[in-house]
């Protein structure tokens, strides 16, 4: 009884070290908000180039992976507001590209550095594991990356739309599905 005990153990505790996490369909999402009442206006952007690499626990999966955004793919599910964000947000500081490394994860906790306007920050962020993804959330404040003028530009253009406020933090974050369901 005990030999199959010991097998069943075995046999479990193998199949459990060959479980890998990868993926290639990682999604970038934000939201922004506008009036004094912080109504969010979310997206995603459509060009988000993930490099993971094949792990064994999601806290090796995210430790070191990162991420390189095309601003001008921006998301928002109207193409109108999709183009004032690139032409009177991103490009009024020529940004191009944002980057992310993520520093370490564990405990549900993240450290992302982002990088963004020749600005790198680390950024704290959450993670669980839902439904098949690992799903990650953070804010960052435009400030913290001199982003004060493409804020600024983006009121502006949009003073009416947003009762003349828009906000300074934007809520980030990731969704990664995994190949594995290993949790």
């Amino acid at each position: 009884m005990r030999a199959f005990i010991l097998a069943g153990l075995l046999l479990a505790s193998s199949a459990f070290a060959e479980c890998t996490y990868y993926s290639e369909n990682a999604k970038v999402t934000w939201k922004a908000f506008k009036t004094y009442e912080k109504i969010g206006v979310g997206g995603t952007f459509d060009h988000a180039v993930f490099s993971p690499k094949s792990a064994k626990t999601a806290e090796e999966f995210l430790t070191g992976a990162h991420m390189s955004i095309e601003t001008s793919s921006v998301n928002s599910g109207n193409q109108g507001r999709d183009a004032t964000l690139v032409a009177s947000f991103f490009k009024v500081q020529n940004i191009d590209t944002i980057t992310a490394k993520i520093l370490s994860a564990k405990e549900s906790k993240a450290q992302v550095e982002i990088s963004m306007n020749g600005i790198t920050k680390p950024i704290p962020m959450s993670y669980a594991i839902q439904e098949g993804k690992i799903v990650g959330k953070g804010v960052i404040d435009l400030s913290d990356f001199s982003m004060l003028k493409a804020l600024q530009s983006i009121n502006t253009t949009c003073f009416t739309l947003h009762a003349g406020k828009t906000w300074q933090d934007v809520e980030i974050g990731f969704e990664i599905p995994v190949a594995n369901n290993c949790y």
